[in-house]
Parts: structure tokens; sequence; C-alpha cells
């Protein structure tokens, strides 16, 4: 994940949004413009309220340049979303969540990438999910693909430290409060039936059930990255389930030449958001295996990148180092 900037770094944008400030859009439905103030936002006074239809915003080709006006005021998180990834749409959401929790500090920008080419590739979004800001017209890169909603809470809070330094301090006032708390409602996708087998099970802690669900669901599509990645997520819990942590780290400190053990304190390490020290755990070990054990540390590992989501910065360079070790 890209950080937001540390304090004290100008405000730099990694791509150049000019071209879609006041883009002509015959027809086209604009974006809210800010009450009292039809021309432009404009930075304000610390802490003033600027009202705005609603906290969630749909941003596109043509309404753009009016959402970058109200960056002036109040920050603005963009969401780059897709229908066909379900990573984008439950973290959409849980952005919807966090604009209502934190109290209109910032507006979030939903853009659906497939019916705005223009603001994806303005905005470099090389996957779906991906997740930036603009303050003050300049864009911040925050990060892509799907993290855990505490992760996504301290980078909220370090982009709302940098909108400080840069004097965008307004609180958006939504005038629509029931669209904002619809909107903070978290839509669970549809899944297909194999899908939502796997989840009832996951729900009530039968992983075998979910494990046997997700592999129907691969003998049917083979290319199904959905249940690729639920079974090595299920997997894991099911390695862990009925042990503890003391009982892992024991095991593996008083063996650490046995490879089960080691491979599961990797997964306890990684469940608890320990990623990079459960990747080099794994790849220390791989060089001293004989080739049995090397096969096994390979597949877990492979599990594990899947775990994380394949495009989890911290996934290829361990990928490379693994490729290294192999060849």
């Amino acid at each position: 994940m890209t950080s937001v900037p540390p304090s004290g770094v100008n405000l730099r944008g990694a791509v150049d949004l000019s071209s879609l400030v006041n883009r002509p859009a015959p027809g086209a439905a604009s974006a809210p413009r800010v009450a009292g103030d039809p021309g432009a936002t404009g930075a304000g006074a610390a802490g003033a309220v600027v009202p705005v239809p609603s906290l969630v915003l749909e941003g596109t080709d043509a309404n753009f340049g009016e959402l970058l006006e109200l960056s002036m005021s109040v920050p603005v998180i963009v969401g780059l979303w897709a229908a066909w990834s379900e990573p984008s749409t439950t973290l959409t959401p849980v952005l919807a969540k966090l604009a209502t929790e934190f109290g209109g500090r910032f507006v979030l920008t939903t853009v659906d990438v497939d019916a705005n080419p223009q603001l994806a590739q303005a905005f470099a979004a090389q996957s779906v999910p991906t997740v930036a800001a603009v303050l003050s017209g300049q864009p911040v890169q925050l990060f892509s693909g799907a993290i855990p909603e505490a992760e996504i809470r301290d980078v909220v809070a370090r982009l709302l430290d940098l909108a400080a330094q840069n004097g965008v301090t307004g609180v958006a006032e939504s005038t629509d409060s029931a669209t904002d708390s619809a909107a903070a409602e978290p839509v669970e996708p549809e899944l297909p039936p194999l899908h939502q087998a796997a989840y009832d099970a996951i729900e009530r802690a039968d992983y075998p059930a979910a494990i046997a669900a997700y592999k129907s669901a691969l003998a049917s599509d083979p290319r199904d990255t959905m249940a690729v990645a639920g079974l090595a997520q299920v997997s894991l819990l099911h390695r862990l389930q009925g042990q503890t942590i003391e009982q892992i780290r024991s095991r593996a400190a008083a063996a650490p030449d046995d490879v089960d053990a080691q491979l599961l304190v990797a997964d306890l390490d990684l469940s608890g958001g320990h990623i990079a020290d459960a990747f080099d755990r794994l790849l220390r070990l791989f060089p001293t295996l004989d080739a049995a054990g090397k096969n096994l540390v390979r597949a877990r590992l492979l599990e594990l990148f899947e775990v994380v989501g394949v495009e989890d910065p911290r996934v290829a360079p361990a990928r490379a180092r693994l490729a290294g070790l192999l060849y």
C-alpha cells in the first residue's frame, strides 16, 4: 500500500487531474455544488460546514471537475470499483460507513471504472479496488486492494492530518441523511450457490463443509478466482481451529526444523496481521529443506498469497524471493 505522505510533505499528485476541471458535459448530470457558492468551493474557515447532497457521491468523467472544487474545502476520498470485482463491491460499503462515522470530515466519491475510463486512467487504476484522495484539487494515492477496516481507519486518520496541514478542514453536512444511512449499510453482493454454501458453513464454523463447497466450485470452474481465494482463507482457519497461540508458538520454538510447526506458526502470524513475518519465516526455512519439505512450503506460500490477496504490495516481493529460491 502506498502510504499517505508524512507530515510536512507538499501535496504533489502522481497523476494529472487538471483536464477534468470544468469539463463541458452537455446533458450530463452534474455533481453537487456547495450550497451558497454556485461557482466554486474554495478553502474556507477551519471547520466550516459545507452542505452537500450526500456524504457518498457518484463520480463520473463528466462531473468530476466539480468534485475537485469540493476538495478545496473538504477531503474527497475516491473509491474506484467495478461490478465484477467482489473485493471492490464489499469495500465500498465500508468506506461509506466511515464517511458517516467520521462526521463528514471527508466525502466519499465512488467511480465505476468501466463506465468512466478517463477517471480510471487519471488515477492510474491498474486494478480494482483502488482508493485515492483529492485535497485542494491534488491527488493523493492511498491503497489498492481490499484491506482490513482497521487499516482503512488508520489511512483516513493520516489523510485528515495531511488535510489539516494543508488547510482543508471543512466538514461536509449531508442534506439527505436518509440516503447516507442507506449508503452506510453494508450491501452484500449476491453470491453463486456454492459460494453462499461456503459462507454459510464459515458462519457456523464448519470449515470442512466450506472447504468442500469451494472445491466443488473449482471443480465446476477452475478459473474461479473467488473460490481459489476463499479456499485458501478457510483452509487457514481450519488449520488454526482448536489450537491456542501458546501451543503453536511453543511447538515452533521447540522444533525449529519441524516443517509442520513452522507452517502453522506462519499461519498464526498471517492471521494476526504479521504478514511480512509469515512470509519471511517460510522463505528463510525453504533453503534448509529437502525436496518434499520445499514442496510443502512452496504450496503453503502460494496459499498465503491468496489469503492476503495477490494485489497486496507485500506479495510481489515475497513471490520474487520464492522464485529466486526455486530457480
